[in-house]
């Protein structure tokens, strides 16, 4: 490819990473602080970007030089989500979770597909006992912020955080987004060994504290069974007309998920994967994430879908969750 064409589709990757309403030439005007001219010169590829311009803006998108130069190398670059601030609580957590949803519904075309290891942080604001609960466990367990260093959980204490109206938020920006979810048997798990861990330290401030955390979890996989049951998703309480994003769901009995989030956006695919329990690296990486997507349609070759039909096994997964909830009352 000559340097011409080469520099031509440097900058076609970067507007396939612009949501539709907003102009290249624009974003790199105010970025390289050039005139519309100089801009559309480059663009257009008469004009070679100097050294300093493909650094700025190789930054500034998230792209590396194996993909500008189209280089056929084993290197993957990735992205810390987290990279130059860090996240301090779990509020800035939310708060960046939301920032990146909106940035996928800025898109006309989007879709999710999530590889789950655990419940996906959404489901846990439906109901505000539970996001209280995964709320004060992040913050006091994870992020190992001082403030939670000496307190135990406590339903009445934890409800006026202000997570939850953030989350709600980043709820309802997932459930405008179509997507494919892969679970298996093993994904409650988590959240169980949270609070059972919880209960024997003593953690909770009562025992109708726990009752309440795993009365919340039961509402939450019924809600959930039910938006599979109409293959949609939706907010507990409302009727059809206020139904959101298709919605399949899939169950795997032998694999267990790594967390792994595939994200198509208009013609740009994006792979994030967690790690570290709260965090995310993500690629915009081609070829890495033709992996990751062939490999997850090759999971769900290999697993059952159980929303809209399937009703069978998907009473089946659900009774084997609720069962290992009622475990921990025990």
């Amino acid at each position: 490819m000559e340097s011409k064409e080469l520099q031509q589709h440097f900058f076609n990757q970067i507007k396939l990473n612009l949501p539709a309403h907003l102009s290249l030439a624009n974003e790199l005007g105010e970025l390289l602080n050039l005139s519309p001219d100089s801009v559309y010169r480059r663009i257009r590829g008469d004009k070679p970007v100097s050294l300093d311009e493909l650094r700025l803006l190789c930054r500034h998108y998230h792209l590396s030089l194996d993909q500008v130069l189209q280089l056929k190398t084993d290197k993957v670059l990735f992205t810390d989500t987290d990279a130059g601030k860090g996240v301090n609580n779990f509020q800035e957590y939310l708060d960046n979770l939301l920032h990146l949803l909106q940035h996928f519904n800025s898109f006309r075309h989007r879709k999710v597909y999530y590889l789950s290891k655990d419940v996906p942080i959404f489901y846990f604001f439906y109901f505000e006992e539970l996001a209280a609960f995964k709320s004060f466990f992040w913050s006091k367990s994870i992020l190992n912020d001082p403030a939670f260093e000496a307190k135990k959980f406590s339903v009445a204490a934890c409800k006026d955080s202000g997570y939850f109206e953030t989350g709600q938020q980043i709820l309802k920006e997932y459930n405008k987004i179509p997507s494919i979810e892969l679970w298996n048997y093993g994904s409650i798990d988590s959240t169980i060994l949270q609070a059972e861990y919880y209960r024997d330290a003593g953690i909770f401030e009562s025992r109708a504290d726990l009752d309440k955390v795993l009365d919340c979890c039961d509402a939450m996989l019924l809600h959930l069974q039910k938006q599979l049951e109409k293959s949609r998703k939706f907010m507990p309480g409302i009727g059809e007309a206020g139904y959101g994003a298709d919605f399949e769901f899939y169950m795997n009995e032998i694999i267990l998920g790594n967390n792994t989030i595939l994200v198509e956006t208009d013609e740009t695919r994006t792979t994030f994967i967690n790690h570290i329990v709260l965090k995310l690296i993500s690629t915009t990486d081609p070829a890495f994430n033709d992996k990751a997507f062939r490999n997850f349609n090759n999971l769900l070759s290999r697993s059952s879908l159980i929303s809209g039909t399937g009703e069978k096994e998907r009473h089946k997964f659900f009774n084997a969750m609720r069962e290992r909830i009622q475990a921990c009352r025990k």
